[in-house]
């Protein structure tokens, strides 16, 4: 080729979103005929970086800061204080970070990561792209123009020789795998190769499934029990539960309705490309409705790339000519609009564009459709105070937007509808919190489902005997979503824990979780500064955070007679020495 081909795109994320970014930079890199291989950064052979010459990188933020669960060995493995400063002189790199600028620490992981790179020799090829949620256009409102600088870059450092040229965008891509079609009836042997892939986590049965606000109340949160006597299986307050969901029975039948083909076509996946591996989620061999059951995440809302591969496919020229529209530059608000402001899902894209649909080959929808992701939620319960159980207070996401249909989470409502004694595939995670394991004090802040970390906290606790526990919990009624109240109210009159409620509706001015604190404000600051208290906040990222942490500013003004600015250095130096640790979420 006359240069080197050699292109390497390693990502970073919990919900799948970074992988799709790389996936498209990887695509795109073949039609300037780079070879890449893209892969997450802790399946990627770290000590092999040393000879790269050009690496991308697309990270997530997640929890306090903190690096995805996919990077967490390949980042610990960059901070190593032995590696030599000039490790990566050979590497031109790029960072690509995947954000949401209502979290306090925006991009965090990418910031990180850009500057440990260049603190060991490697040369940045342009500035680190912070994409973010909360843009006019989302994540792609930085992504695409990043991109272009970035390929403008790369093809002046990587010229074409003069033989090639880039591919045209009318060709149409390869797919990521290739599908072949069984005639032989194999089901005993799907069976099995399910089962054994569920066994790499865990296959809980339900205890119990319990819904905890008013039946009146616009909300539906529930308290789910799951057995896990494993064998084997420990947690700690502050540990997360993964759920592996599958698709609602009512979108799958919309889903299979699209497609002449029938839902018991048994197929089997094999690699196109050396550096694509087969999914250990994929049941192979397979059936249609199999995959649509338990792998494509149908739900999910389709990125631009989705527009551009049905784009090949449709015969229609109205549809053709939107499609293309869509990928324009000029194009992306109506996108935005069309797609992620009323959050459209792929079926309803698939029903838009019939056409297209009709004449899609099947190995085209494993590029089109990600696959489901676990979902994370904290534990609610103590192993101490409930051995072999798992505890989970879960809202059921339910939305409405311009859509007749409303919107709604798969895992949430999917887990609604379990029954006692169905089956779940299940996992274990660490989560960010650390909790003291010695009877400092602690303040706990957690409004709604925030509070779940706090009652597997306080329940541990109890087993133990250590009392000097204060939470702060915000609901917006005290008869519609006070959830665990009359535990809340055992485990006070036993001592264990104080407990300050803010139910911000039962009155006509609104009561909040801060306002709470603020009338706490001494009690608070003798914890703090004299007992050494450590401070726990979780819920909602949107201004909940920013307003719990401006009255702890307040507080130490007020009670620690200091000035704006010493208060502020007060918190940043608790938050540095983690003795105040948020857990917040979009």
């Amino acid at each position: 080729m006359g240069r080197d081909s050699r292109f390497v795109v390693l990502y970073g994320s919990e919900t799948g979103t970074a992988q799709d970014v790389a996936e498209q930079i990887g695509r795109e890199g073949k039609r300037r005929h780079f070879v890449p291989l893209v892969l997450a950064m802790d399946d990627y052979s770290i000590t092999q970086l040393i000879n790269e010459t050009l690496v991308i990188f697309v990270c997530a933020t997640t929890g306090q800061g903190d690096e995805p669960e996919n990077m967490k060995n390949f980042w610990r493995f960059l901070l190593k204080k032995n590696l030599p400063i000039d490790s990566l002189k050979s590497l031109h790199f790029a960072v690509l970070g995947l954000g949401d600028s209502s979290y306090i620490k925006f991009n965090f992981v990418a910031k990180k990561l850009n500057k440990r790179l260049c603190q060991l020799g490697g040369t940045q090829l342009l500035i680190p792209g912070l994409a973010d949620d909360q843009h006019d256009l989302g994540p792609d409102g930085v992504v695409i123009p990043w991109l272009k600088d970035l390929w403008k870059v790369l093809m002046d450092l990587h010229p074409l020789p003069p033989d090639l040229s880039i591919i045209d965008d009318s060709v149409i891509p390869e797919p990521k795998y290739k599908v072949k079609f069984m005639d032989s009836n194999m089901n005993n042997l799907l069976q099995v190769k399910k089962t054994n892939e569920s066994n790499k986590r865990f296959r809980s049965r339900i205890i119990s499934n319990q819904r905890v606000t008013a039946e009146d109340h616009f909300q539906d949160v529930r308290l789910i029990k799951f057995d896990c006597n494993f064998g084997g299986v420990d947690y700690s307050p502050g540990d997360v539960f993964m759920i592996q969901p599958e698709n609602l029975e009512e979108n799958v039948e919309e889903f299979l309705q699209l497609f002449d083909i029938s839902p018991n076509t048994m197929f089997t996946v094999e690699q196109n490309d050396a550096n694509i591996p087969i999914p250990n989620l994929l049941p192979c061999p397979c059936t249609f409705l199999l995959c649509a059951q338990i792998y494509w995440d149908i739900q999910s809302i389709p990125r631009k790339y989705v527009f551009e591969l049905l784009s090949h496919f449709s015969q229609s020229e109205l549809e053709k000519e939107k499609l293309q529209e869509f990928c324009t530059p000029e194009g992306q608000q109506d996108l935005f609009d069309y797609c992620n402001r009323p959050r459209r899902n792929i079926i309803e894209v698939l029903q838009d564009f019939p056409d297209a649909t009709k004449n899609l080959p099947i190995e085209y929808l494993f590029d089109l459709i990600p696959p489901i992701k676990p979902r994370a939620f904290s534990i609610a319960s103590s192993s101490l105070a409930t051995p072999n159980q798992v505890h989970l207070l879960v809202a059921v996401v339910e939305y409405k937007t311009r859509l007749h249909k409303p919107r709604k989470g798969l895992c949430s409502t999917w887990l609604s509808r379990q029954k006692s004694d169905d089956r779940v595939t299940v996992g274990f995670r660490k989560g960010t919190f650390k909790f003291p394991r010695n009877d400092l004090p602690v303040i706990l802040v957690g409004p709604g489902t925030g509070v779940a970390p706090f009652r597997s906290f306080v329940h541990e606790r109890a087993t133990k005997t250590l009392c000097n526990n204060v939470l702060f919990f915000g609901c917006r009624s005290k008869s519609k979503d006070f959830y665990c109240a009359d535990e809340w109210q055992q485990l006070m009159d036993k001592g264990v824990v104080r407990v300050f409620t803010a139910f911000s509706r039962d009155q006509e001015n609104k009561i909040y979780v801060q306002t709470r604190m603020m009338e706490q404000s001494k009690l608070i600051w003798e914890l703090i500064y004299q007992d050494n208290a450590m401070f726990f906040l979780a819920g909602n990222a949107k201004q909940m955070p920013v307003d719990v942490l401006e009255s702890l500013h307040r507080i130490a003004q007020k009670e620690g007679t200091m000035t704006e600015q010493e208060a502020q250095d007060y918190i940043k130096n608790l938050k540095n020495q983690q003795r105040i640790q948020l857990e917040t979420w979009s």
